[in-house]
């Protein structure tokens, strides 16, 4: 149980600063090829702060235990929501001027109901896996073609002047990219090995272990990234990192977990997990449009979202016992 523990640290550890690195050099690298900012604010940034769900839930789909990758999948939504979003809100009111993220806000919900669809008939099969890869196409691209019609939105001035501060050269990029995915799936290596067994010793579910401790761990990136976005102002690349997240969570995450393993569902899957994580997602929306004002989620609405991930946290962890 000790080296399960001991690993379990040490992969969040590893994974939360490999993934730092990974996505540093990969946005450098997206730099010099000359992609647009847009393109590495919502494919690179957004995405790849998602690394360690897409890897950590390969490797637990891998090893034959779906319900970890779906746990870790839906759980990280549900922590970027209501734990990331809450607590930089609490700190720092979030105001939401771009309208790239007021459109993909619409969007994140109906993907989230698709995924609810999907989950009726208690089972997540290959072929729902092809559907949620081809939604994440499609989203990919109406949105990037939306957002180059808006070169003026603020999310990408925000992004450029992002882009401007770093100064690392190509050869560091490309090194920083290949040593922080290496060290990426050692980390994940470690973190499933490590929540797999404490699970099966503590007689706790791989669901509830993927909801909780590597939910959490996993979005430690996505936590790091916002706080830091908001530090400097940049409210609308804080949230389009959540947004990115979970779109991708959603759609990659869990499509390719089922392509290599598909995934039995349990009845409270559907009832609590992904009716929170619908739930949280159609209050972010409500807070972030703001209808006839500008959109601005303030320290009130981030201790609301606080107040639920601790509740459903606490509850989740008190039923597992």
């Amino acid at each position: 149980m000790i080296l399960a523990v001991l690993s379990l640290l040490f992969g969040l550890v590893l994974l939360v600063w490999s993934s730092d690195r990974f996505v540093d050099g990969a946005v450098a690298a997206a730099r010099y090829g000359g992609m647009p900012p847009l393109l590495i604010g919502m494919l690179v940034v957004g995405f790849g702060t998602s690394a360690p769900e897409m890897v950590v839930s390969v490797m637990a789909a891998a090893d034959g235990n779906p319900a970890l990758a779906l746990g870790n999948a839906y759980g990280s939504n549900i922590t970027n929501i209501a734990l990331i979003i809450g607590l930089v809100a609490w700190f720092s009111p979030i105001k939401v001027h771009s309208q790239v993220l007021k459109r993909e806000l619409p969007l994140l919900l109906a993907i989230t109901l698709i995924a609810g669809w999907q989950m009726l008939d208690h089972e997540l099969s290959v072929f729902d896996a092809w559907g949620l890869l081809a939604v994440f196409t499609s989203v990919m691209t109406w949105s990037v073609w939306q957002g180059l019609r808006r070169p003026q939105d603020k999310i990408i001035s925000d992004v450029s002047t992002e882009l401007s501060s770093n100064t690392m050269t190509l050869k560091q990029a490309l090194s920083w990219l290949v040593l922080g995915l290496v060290l990426l799936i050692v980390a994940s290596r470690l973190l499933v090995y490590g929540a797999v067994y404490i699970a099966q010793a503590l007689g706790v579910s791989d669901l509830v272990i993927g909801l909780t401790v590597l939910a959490i761990g996993t979005s430690l990136p996505e936590l790091a990234s916002s706080l830091m976005a908001v530090k400097k102002g940049q409210h609308d690349i804080a949230l389009g990192n959540i947004i990115g997240s979970n779109l991708f969570n959603t759609l990659v995450v869990v499509g390719i977990a089922v392509l290599i393993e598909p995934i039995p569902l349990d009845a409270e899957v559907l009832s609590r997990d992904w009716t929170l994580m619908f739930a949280l997602t159609l209050v972010l929306l409500v807070f972030s449009i703001g209808f006839k004002k500008q959109g601005r989620i303030n320290r009130l609405e981030g201790g609301l979202l606080l107040t639920i991930f601790f509740a459903y946290t606490g509850y989740l962890i008190s039923s597992a016992f």
